[in-house]
């Protein structure tokens, strides 16, 4: 569990890179995602990072209820970044984290594996980030080629309605970010 919560750490800080470069006229620009702005992005990231404590405590969204259901990032977005993502650290870093299971929306899920698809989602929405702002676009190459193969492991390719796109082609020599991003529906 130590590498995975290592990995997942990386792709915070990662996605926090991002989050930092916004600048305070951005929030509300689009970006890519149909329907989302900046601040839509960031928000739907510090969502997920504050069920993460929950759900490793043994909490079900039943359970959780409406607790998340207000906009977490009010007037400090970063702020609000920098605190979900410890607390997920935290959460995920626990003694005995490697031996729980989450119950998530499609069932129970070991909690590696639950940290697994939380660091695919932070590395792929880096991108989205810094695409939107202006920023560095170009993202970890080892974050990319473990995310690039988790995709390929756990994606048919079909997309998810509402959450992203079917996969794009991309030329047989593009490298390997261009792969990731097209395997999660992004042209580049």
């Amino acid at each position: 569990m130590r590498e995975i919560v290592e990995r997942f750490q990386r792709a915070q800080a990662l996605f926090g890179d991002r989050v930092d470069a916004v600048a305070p006229a951005s929030w509300d620009i689009a970006t890519a995602l149909p329907g989302w702005s900046v601040r839509d992005l960031v928000r739907h990231l510090v969502d997920e990072q504050r069920w993460a404590p929950a759900l490793l405590a043994g909490q079900t969204a039943a359970k959780i209820g409406d607790r998340f259901s207000a906009d977490p990032l009010g007037d400090d977005p970063v702020g609000a970044w920098e605190s979900a993502a410890d607390d997920a650290l935290t959460a995920f870093a626990g003694p005995d984290a490697s031996q729980r299971t989450v119950i998530l929306s499609y069932g129970e899920t070991p909690a590696a594996d639950y940290c697994a698809e939380m660091t695919a989602d932070l590395v792929v929405h880096a991108w989205d980030l810094a695409h939107a702002i202006g920023g560095v676009e170009r993202l970890d190459d080892n974050l990319v080629a473990w995310t690039l193969d988790y995709a390929e492991e756990h994606l048919d390719g079909s997309g998810m309605p509402g959450v992203f796109d079917a996969a794009v082609a991309v030329p047989d020599d593009a490298d390997l970010q261009t792969r990731l991003l097209a395997r999660y529906g992004r042209r580049t």
